[in-house]
């Protein structure tokens, strides 16, 4: 949710941390993303980036 809304007004880069089983991670377990999900959360991040770069919404933040 975080990333989306940072992605929403206008962020220029974005850090995640990720793991194949996060209940397994030697570190940071649950702060990290599923591997299996990354691809769709940054397909999901490019979107609303397009579409938020293309309406100027981060003018307004």
């Amino acid at each position: 949710v975080l990333a989306r809304a940072a992605v929403a007004v206008g962020i220029s880069g974005l850090f995640a941390e990720t793991h194949p089983d996060p209940s397994k991670a030697l570190s940071d377990g649950p702060n990290a993303w599923p591997l299996d999900q990354m691809e769709a959360l940054l397909e999901t991040l490019m979107e609303l980036d397009a579409v938020t770069k293309k309406h100027g919404f981060s003018r307004f933040a």
